[in-house]
């Protein structure tokens, strides 16, 4: 069926006096539900929270991290959703997700209970369907999940709730601590460990030992995070690019975050600038790849045009790095399509409006972020730094033949 409509009817305003403004509706966990999952919880020794999925707030998120500050658990979060629980509180495990950290993914295959909140139990939570055995896992799964549908569709999970995030989170807060101290002492002793799996997984990798005078990119993660406020936004597209703010960047909470769980290319540009045009007194970072960057690049116009001053990071190694990668690895030899002739980006960021600058060495990079925050303040409009990245570093762990 087509339904067309003239063209009039598109922009026309209507008045309804006694019309109400829409709020959506969400199901609530019963007290059934939660008596249920308090004692699955209660028996558990090595529970594991992996959080996720749309319908969070504010206000969820903090209840969140309360459940798990009482209850002694540690908590990771799914593919793209890392601002749902504070990176830098002592719970938080890592982001269960593409290129998990073999010892986080090694915990949650050894937990005697996984609580999944608000996440889809699919490919890329489940590492290729691998972090649980499916269909029937073999540990006791809790799904909450808004979606119906969603339950039952390749786990049967011990117990699924049909609810929304902010009221399963509020909910969980509710619940007594009905633990002795032996056994809390046992999960905060889990909680530990997994932490200090996570701070390992966090420091700089070995591939820089091997290529010292490359763009070390861990570095620049770390001096954002040096330089911003801490509630900075980082928007990325999809690439291998990302997995540098994904793994190393610490999202500090709700919002912080903006990235494409569907694996969209040349998403961070515009998402970037709408965040910056919404919250504009919010410092906002775009990190692309250059074949992402090149998909959605012309919005400088709209950024420069709006005032709009995002920060971009354009990690320029002339590559479609995910698919060299892939065909490196399955079709050694047999590279096709995959090598960019680029464009001089800061040049083409000055012909828009904009500030810019290529870094080609390390000791560049402090200067040129120096030089584009001072531009951005000063002028409300968008700056850019190029990273002349070596191409054989395609993942923080894995180096391409030369």
């Amino acid at each position: 069926m087509v339904l067309a409509l003239p063209e009039d009817m598109l922009d026309a305003v209507a008045t309804v006096s006694d019309a109400r403004p829409y709020r959506a509706v969400q199901g609530a966990p019963s007290t059934h539900d939660l008596e249920r999952l308090h004692d699955l919880l209660d028996a558990s020794d090595r529970p594991f929270v992996v959080a996720g999925g749309s319908g969070w707030d504010a206000d969820a998120c903090a209840d969140l991290q309360a459940f798990a500050s009482a209850q002694a658990l540690p908590v990771g979060c799914a593919f793209r959703f890392q601002d749902l629980f504070d990176n830098r509180d002592p719970h938080y495990a890592g982001d269960v997700g593409i290129g998990i950290d073999p010892a986080l993914a090694a915990r949650i295959r050894a937990s005697d209970l996984v609580i999944v909140l608000g996440a889809r139990l699919g490919e890329m939570t489940t590492s290729g369907y691998t972090l649980l055995a499916a269909p029937v896992p073999e540990q006791p799964l809790i799904h909450a999940c808004p979606d119906p549908e969603e339950h039952g569709r390749v786990y049967q999970a011990t117990l699924s709730i049909a609810a929304g995030m902010r009221e399963t989170a509020r909910a969980l807060r509710s619940l007594t601590v009905r633990l002795g101290d032996a056994s809390l002492s046992r999960r905060a002793a889990e909680v530990a460990t997994a932490r200090e799996d996570y701070a390992r997984w966090q420091r700089e990798p070995d591939v820089f030992a091997e290529r010292p005078d490359a763009i070390n990119l861990w570095r620049v993660v770390r001096r954002l995070e040096e330089r911003l406020p801490a509630d900075f936004l980082l928007a990325n597209g999809a690439g291998n690019f990302a997995t540098w703010g994904h793994r190393f960047h610490r999202y500090p909470g709700f919002r912080t975050q903006l990235a494409p769980s569907s694996g969209a290319m040349g998403y961070g540009v515009p998402a970037g600038i709408a965040a910056k045009l919404l919250e504009p007194g919010r410092a906002v970072v775009v990190l692309a790849g250059d074949g992402d960057f090149l998909m959605t690049g012309q919005e400088l116009a709209t950024a420069v045009q709006e005032r709009a001053g995002v920060l971009f990071i354009v990690v320029d190694n002339g590559l479609y790095g995910t698919i060299r990668m892939h065909q490196e690895r399955t079709f050694p030899g047999r590279i096709s399509g995959t090598t960019l002739t680029n464009p001089d980006f800061a040049a083409l960021a000055a012909s828009y409006g904009a500030w810019g600058a290529n870094v080609a060495a390390n000791e560049g990079f402090g200067p040129a972020l120096d030089g584009a925050l001072a531009f951005i303040a000063a002028e409300r409009r968008p700056a850019l730094i190029a990273l002349k990245a070596d191409p054989r570093i395609i993942t923080p762990s894995m180096l391409l033949a030369d």
